[in-house]
């Protein structure tokens, strides 16, 4: 009868490390690294000036003509401005833009399109 009791509860001691360690395992494959990458988007809003060019998360690209507490003003093109919120700014797509432009400067290649 003993070794029934023993049994059951190393099995339950088992169950209780099998989720032990599926928590460990989503905290740093999952939780983790959106913490990071939340961390770095506030830094980066946090360090937004003005004259900075950027992209919003629906793909807008501007350049920072004012900022408020919530709000930054962008102009996407001549004497056009649009007011977004300053979370609607994104980092990845802002440094993924940047990137590209660069990339595409340093080998040549036109913004234009030639007919």
């Amino acid at each position: 009868m003993n070794a029934l009791f023993l049994q059951a509860g190393s099995a339950q001691y088992m169950n209780l490390l099998f989720f032990g360690l599926i928590f460990v395992v989503f905290y740093f494959f999952l939780i983790r690294p959106q913490a990071k990458k939340q961390k770095e988007q506030a830094k980066f809003v946090d360090g937004m000036q003005k004259g900075d060019e950027v992209v919003t998360s629906s793909g807008i690209i501007g350049r920072i003509n004012k900022l408020e507490d919530d709000i930054v003003t962008l102009e996407v093109g001549s004497k056009i401005y649009i007011r977004v919120v300053k979370s609607a700014i994104s980092k990845e797509l802002t440094e993924s833009v940047m990137k590209n432009a660069a990339n595409r400067s340093s080998a040549g290649v036109s913004n234009n399109s030639e007919s």
